[in-house]
């Protein structure tokens, strides 16, 4: 279901998220959201976090541009006990590479960032990976 709604922004640079849309998303006073602004598609993300205890990283992973490739991906990460928050892949050179953008919780997986990043390393699809904390 898609919710759409116009706010406004105040002179302090807030919104107010409107109570339809709070609800449809379980939004409750105290919640931690993570922000994503992507300049190039002048576009905002809004995605509410999945608990108080999340370690959460941003993964940038340059996979080649094939079949099957996320999957992979997502897949390892779920083995590693890591649950992807949002994600967002874009094909750079068709054909050849994409990057991928993946926020991840690894509050519940038994392996560190450098495990889980060594780990995706040793996929055959994947050519690059970055890791970056979130800490709140």
């Amino acid at each position: 279901m898609r919710t759409t709604e116009i706010v406004k922004v105040d002179s302090k640079g807030r919104v107010t998220i409107p109570l339809v849309v709070r609800e449809a998303l379980n939004i409750v006073e105290g919640m931690n959201l993570i922000l994503i602004a992507d300049t190039d598609r002048r576009e905002i993300i809004l995605t509410p976090l999945p608990s108080i205890e999340a370690k959460l990283y941003e993964l940038r992973i340059e996979v080649k541009d094939v079949p099957g490739a996320l999957a992979k991906v997502a897949g390892r990460l779920a083995e590693l006990g890591a649950d992807i928050v949002i994600s967002q892949c874009t094909s750079i050179k068709r054909g050849e590479f994409a990057e991928c953008v993946i926020v991840v919780d690894v509050s519940k997986s038994n392996k560190d960032i450098e495990e889980i990043k060594s780990e995706l390393s040793a996929l055959d699809v994947v050519r690059f990976i970055q890791a970056r904390s979130l800490k709140r």
